[in-house]
């Protein structure tokens, strides 16, 4: 298992990565500092399985997860935690 902390647009976010995990998938979670939303979770946490061989493809968990947190927040046009009262 390995554990890193990276600021992704000023959001700290704890990174733990499970390679292999069960012998046949790997297992990537994110914890933001504070619970703050990320464009793929609007609790400031997820758990996501991934095929064996994706993160390391991509270059290891850090170069997986900004890719990852990149590619949604320009598909979604996040802009961020946003509140709303509806």
């Amino acid at each position: 298992m390995e554990k890193h902390t990276i600021t992704w647009r000023g959001i700290q976010i704890e990174v733990t990565f499970t390679p292999e995990k069960f012998g046949m998938i790997e297992h990537i979670e994110l914890n933001s500092e504070n619970r703050l939303a990320l464009p793929v979770t609007e609790t400031g946490y997820r758990s996501h399985f991934i095929p064996i061989g994706s993160v390391e493809q991509e270059g290891g968990a850090v170069a997986y997860v900004t890719a990852w947190l990149d590619f949604e927040a320009e598909r979604t046009r996040w802009r961020g935690a946003q509140l709303s009262l509806f």
